[in-house]
Formats: C-alpha cells, sequence, structure tokens
C-alpha cells in the first residue's frame, strides 16, 4: 500500500484502510463492529419489548381494602387493584413530580378512550406554548389510549405517549401508566371505583 491509506476490496465493499494495516486486522475490528452492533441492538430489542409486553402481575397484598379499589403507593411508583382480600394486580406508573405529589381517597368519575386533552392552567403557565386542546389520538398528547378522571380535581388515570417515562417522578399529579396497562385497568374497573393514593 502506497501513501497515508490504503484500499482493501472484498465482498464487503470498500474500506479505506491506514498504512500498515493489515488485512486480518481489518477483520477483527470488522467483527467486533458487527459484534458491538448485535448486542445493542438485541438489548435495545429487549428493552422495547419489556415495555411493549407489560402486564400486570398478581402479587400478595395486605390492607384493608375492598376488591376493585384502586391503591396508589407514590413512592413505589405502583398501582394495585385488589382482587380479594390479600391480592392485587399490580403496574408500574409514573407519578407526580416533586411539589406535585398528593394524597387522599377519591373515586373514578369518568371513563375515556382516545381522550382529547385540555391542559389544566398549571400547565398551560408553565408551558404556555401547549395547545389550549390536544385532540385524542395526537402523538403530543399525554393521555394515552385511555383515561379514568378522579374526582374532585383535575387529575386522572391515563396511557401515555412518552412509555419511558413510566416509573418516574413526571407527572403535574396524573397517574400515567403503560397504554397496555391502562386498557387492562380500563376493562377491570367501573365509575365509582374507590382510588386511594398514598405516599
Amino acid at each position: 500500500m502506497r501513501g497515508q491509506t490504503g484500499v482493501l476490496r472484498d465482498v464487503r465493499g470498500i474500506f479505506a484502510v491506514p498504512e500498515g494495516v493489515t488485512e486480518a486486522n481489518v477483520e477483527r475490528l470488522m467483527s467486533l463492529r458487527i459484534a458491538v452492533a448485535l448486542a445493542a441492538t438485541i438489548g435495545a430489542g429487549m428493552l422495547i419489548t419489556t415495555q411493549a409486553e407489560a402486564r400486570p402481575d398478581m402479587v400478595g397484598f395486605r390492607g384493608d381494602y375492598s376488591p376493585g379499589t384502586i391503591v396508589v403507593k407514590t413512592n413505589e411508583r405502583r398501582l394495585y387493584l385488589v382482587v380479594d382480600p390479600g391480592h392485587a394486580m399490580r403496574y408500574p406508573v409514573g407519578v407526580g413530580k416533586a411539589g406535585k405529589q398528593w394524597a387522599g381517597t377519591t373515586q373514578i368519575d369518568g371513563k375515556y378512550r382516545n381522550p382529547a386533552w385540555s391542559p389544566p392552567a398549571e400547565v398551560k403557565r408553565d408551558k404556555p406554548s401547549i395547545p389550549d386542546v390536544i385532540p385524542g389520538g395526537s402523538p403530543q398528547n399525554p393521555m394515552g389510549v385511555a383515561a379514568m378522571t378522579l374526582a374532585g380535581g383535575e387529575y386522572a388515570i391515563h396511557g401515555t405517549n412518552v412509555p419511558g417515562s413510566i416509573g418516574g417522578f413526571v407527572s403535574y399529579g396524573c397517574i400515567r401508566m403503560l397504554n397496555a396497562d391502562i386498557s387492562d385497568l380500563y376493562e377491570r374497573v367501573s365509575v365509582g371505583a374507590t382510588v386511594v393514593v398514598s405516599h
């Protein structure tokens, strides 16, 4: 090879090879790059699969709650649907950011599929460029595929357009779920179900 760079031609195409680098070294380097790319692709696929296949877990659960009660444990970032004394369906959730968390007992007062979203005054104050209404089904709509509104406030248990936010302290007080999980919960509970939110 002459000059600063030689050219290796084979079935892989044309590659610039620095002077003094052997074909064996190029093949080892390419094998390493392929292995790293393959590992990254498989790892990303596993992360996406975990989120896409989210489903609730049946777990042991203690507390004096009637079947059908939804219990949100903010510090755990988990929502529990009590199914019988001693058992609940557990879902991962996103909860209120610092200063936006709340605790109390309320009820589901509405259920909506692909809801439009009107940002509450506090959100509009912090993000004035947000439209007054974001249509249901829009990729910018933070409510996801379903929402269940909570009595007595501007909060809801809803899906999300940002699945990576689940498990974090991320909202203005709403309880955020993966779309597959809100769809599952939506079918299991009725308007009037009790919701208990604790720290």
